[in-house]
Formats: structure tokens, C-alpha cells, sequence
């Protein structure tokens, strides 16, 4: 049994549950053929209250991480990971939230938590890929506005998006101590979206290349101070990874149930699968490792209801989470034979939308790199 949620926690659940059955499943696989998930499906969630739920009233719900959390795992058990609900209201809302003025939370987050405005966040450019300290976009000051110029890719909710949070250097010369965050809205002279690009997985998450031509934007669209943008990034960066490995423990327990009962039923050589001995070791050790992620993964959820959790063990959860998914989920789709090919049986969809998990948000190879810092302080 669980312990991490609460009575309020569940009843939410209750309520997405209902909204993913009505709203979502039933159109999902249209929306991966389009590439993109309609305006009016984020008008319906706002409504239903599953926009920035961890953001207080009125720019969001209820302020509390568990319903963000809850609603995470609820999309990663219905295998609708590219609705890109949790990416606008625990990445980019809160950035506005703690680093925003109260004018600028005024006029964004009650919009995004209606649906009205769509929220991205674009760090990532060609051939900078994890290295924030080398984003080339730059913002230049102009008397009572910043000029911004450069190219950003990879961007999801990009087509989609109404406001973005554009990474830019305001100090070319300074490194990391040269970048800020800097809101442009939909609409802005010198802003465009570029192609929608095809992905292999999470192809209903609409992603994008954004262009700035000479964007001029007040200076009071920055977030924060000038220059302490970097700070802020590795200070969000922890819950980004840990939305992420909620997402992948919800969707490994999943598919460890859905292997289990596919495997019950589906006889070969006159036997159910499940009675073999390779397949039963396979799916016990595949459940020895999942509770002892859930067990890890819940604990970093505690730590962070009580912001004590850490940038090392938030990159912990996500190495461990998401090389554990993309492992057992290639063992899941094997022991479906064939059939685990196909779409029908979802599977193998939710096997190629997880491989990105090992990517983005700082790959694997970044987040070995975090931890390895840790190491010697391990020794005093």
C-alpha cells in the first residue's frame, strides 16, 4: 500500500480518471496520426480543473505537487503521454509562478489555467543539446526592451503554445552567469514557429522549431533578475526529473500488469505463457525492481511536498526510472511475441514513446554526471 497521497489526493484521481476515459483515450489515436492534441481538448481540462493543479487559486487548484502527481501517473497508466498537460503546468507555470511578478502571474497563469494560453519552454538549439551554458540565442537591451535573436528546437507544445519561456544570454561573455528567462507571447513581431517535426514517439505532443528575428519584448517580461536565469534552470530542473520518473513508474507498472494478464491468457505448445519458468522469472524480477523504484520514487515525491528534495536525487530517480522502463518494457513487448508489435495491443507504442525518457530533461549521460559530483562528498 501507498502512503504518499492523501484522501484529496485520490478523489482527484477519481476525477482524472473520468476525464482521460471521456476526453482522451477515445481520440488519442487520432491525435498521434495528426501530431498534435486540439486547443479545445486544453479548454476541457481547464474546466475540469487539471491545469496547474499545483498552483494555488486562481492560477490553478489546489497548490499542492501530490495532484500534479496524481495526474502524471494517470497518463502514464492510460499510455497518453503525448497530451502535454504536465510539460505547461509543472515546468513552465511554475517559473512564472516563483520567479514572476504578481503583474505577470496576473496576466499568464489564470489564462493557463483555463486553457486560453498554452505554455512552452525552449531551452534546447542545434547543437547544444543538454549544455544550457552554450544556448547562442541571444537577448540584447534597447533602452525598455530586450531584442532577441536565435533558433530553438525540439520545443514540445511548440505548435500549439501561446507563451513561451525563451533561455537567451543577456551576457554573451558571462557563461552561465550571462542567462535569463524571458516570456514571449504568441503574436510578437519576429517570433515564428517553425515545422512540425515527426518524432518516433510522443507524436501527439506537438514539437517544433521557433525562430526569433529581432523580437522585441518589455523588459518586464523577464522572469527574475537579470543574468541568475541559469540558477533558476537547476533549480526547477529537480521536479522536471521528477516528473519524469513518476510518468515512467506509473507506465512500468502498468504494462507489468497488462504482461501478466496477457501472458495468463495466451497459450503456446498447450501451456499459458505465465507458466513457463523464463517467463515467471522474467515478470518476478520485473516486479522486484518496480517496487523497489516505487519505493524510491516515493520517497523523492515526500521530500519534494516538503521542497527538501535535492537536484542529485531528483536526477537519481530519473536515471534509475527511465533506464528501468526502457529495459522492461523491451522484455514486456518480447513476452507478447508478435502481437506486441503491433498497436492493438499498445505495448509496443508505449515502448517507443518511452526511449525519449533516457533524453530529455538532461539525458542519462547528464545525469550520471550529476551524481558523479556527489561522490566525493559521499567520503567526508
Amino acid at each position: 500500500m501507498r502512503n504518499v497521497y492523501r484522501e484529496d489526493h485520490e478523489q482527484f484521481r477519481t476525477q482524472v480518471r473520468r476525464f482521460i476515459e471521456k476526453e482522451i483515450t477515445p481520440f488519442y489515436a487520432d491525435w498521434e496520426e495528426q501530431g498534435i492534441v486540439p486547443k479545445s481538448v486544453w479548454l476541457k481540462a481547464g474546466q475540469e480543473g487539471l491545469l496547474n493543479p499545483m498552483l494555488p487559486e486562481p492560477f490553478g487548484g489546489s497548490g499542492d505537487f501530490g495532484h500534479s502527481a496524481v495526474l502524471i501517473e494517470e497518463f502514464g497508466r492510460a499510455n497518453c503521454v503525448g497530451v502535454g498537460f504536465p510539460l505547461h503546468s509543472d515546468i513552465v507555470a511554475p517559473y512564472i509562478y516563483t520567479y514572476g511578478t504578481p503583474e505577470q502571474r496576473d496576466k499568464w497563469l489564470p489564462k493557463m489555467a483555463s486553457g486560453e494560453l498554452i505554455g512552452s519552454i525552449a531551452m534546447t538549439e542545434p547543437g547544444t543539446g543538454s549544455d544550457l551554458k552554450s544556448v547562442r540565442t541571444t537577448a540584447v537591451r534597447d533602452g525598455d526592451h530586450y531584442v532577441i535573436n536565435g533558433q530553438k528546437t525540439f520545443i514540445s507544445n511548440g505548435q500549439n503554445t501561446g507563451i513561451v519561456i525563451v533561455i537567451a544570454k543577456t551576457d554573451p561573455d558571462a557563461g552561465a552567469k550571462g542567462i535569463s528567462l524571458i516570456v514571449v507571447e504568441e503574436g510578437t513581431p519576429g517570433f515564428s514557429k517553425g515545422r512540425k517535426l515527426k518524432k518516433i514517439g510522443l507524436r501527439s505532443q506537438d514539437t517544433s522549431e521557433l525562430y526569433f528575428d529581432n523580437v522585441r519584448v518589455p523588459v518586464s517580461n523577464r522572469l527574475g533578475e537579470e543574468n541568475l536565469g541559469f540558477k533558476y534552470l537547476m533549480h526547477e530542473l529537480a521536479q522536471e526529473r521528477l516528473v519524469i520518473a513518476v510518468r515512467a513508474a506509473a507506465s512500468i507498472e502498468t504494462f507489468l500488469a497488462k504482461t501478466i494478464e496477457y501472458t495468463r491468457d495466451r497459450k503456446i505448445f498447450g501451456n499459458s505463457v505465465l507458466s513457463y519458468q523464463n517467463t515467471r522469472f522474467k515478470l518476478a524480477e520485473a516486479k522486484a525492481q518496480f517496487v523497489m523504484l516505487r519505493t524510491f520514487v516515493d520517497d523523492c515525491l515526500r521530500l519534494h511536498f516538503d521542497r527538501k528534495l535535492t537536484p542529485e536525487r531528483a536526477a537519481m530517480a530519473k536515471l534509475n526510472a527511465t533506464e528501468m522502463q526502457s529495459r522492461l518494457l523491451d522484455e514486456f513487448l518480447q513476452l507478447h511475441g508478435g502481437y506486441g508489435y503491433m498497436t492493438e495491443y499498445v505495448v509496443g507504442t508505449a515502448w517507443v514513446d518511452a526511449r525519449v525518457g533516457r533524453i530529455y530533461g538532461g539525458s542519462s549521460e547528464v545525469m550520471k554526471e550529476i551524481i558523479a559530483r556527489t561522490l566525493e562528498k559521499d567520503l567526508e
